[in-house]
């Protein structure tokens, strides 16, 4: 495609488009892409706190465990 094929293919979408809706839309792609990275870039940082706190946390203990089955098992007799 040469220049003047896409001149009047741009000439073509204005004139059955309009300047005023095509502004519309291109303004509604920018704030849409712009909400998009918005959107990933705040998902970051949670997932770096979560991983961090899965691996800081200490697991239960085997004691505990058995203490509790120890006090479920009294409290049903």
């Amino acid at each position: 495609m040469s220049i003047w094929h896409l001149l009047i293919l741009l000439l073509v979408v204005v004139v059955i488009f309009g300047t005023s809706k095509l502004r519309n839309m291109g303004g509604d792609l920018g704030s849409a892409i712009r909400d998009f990275k918005k959107g990933l870039s705040d998902e970051e940082p949670a997932k770096k706190d979560k991983d961090s706190d899965r691996l800081r946390a200490d697991p239960p203990a085997a004691e505990s465990t058995t203490q509790e089955a120890q006090r479920d098992s009294a409290d049903r007799k």
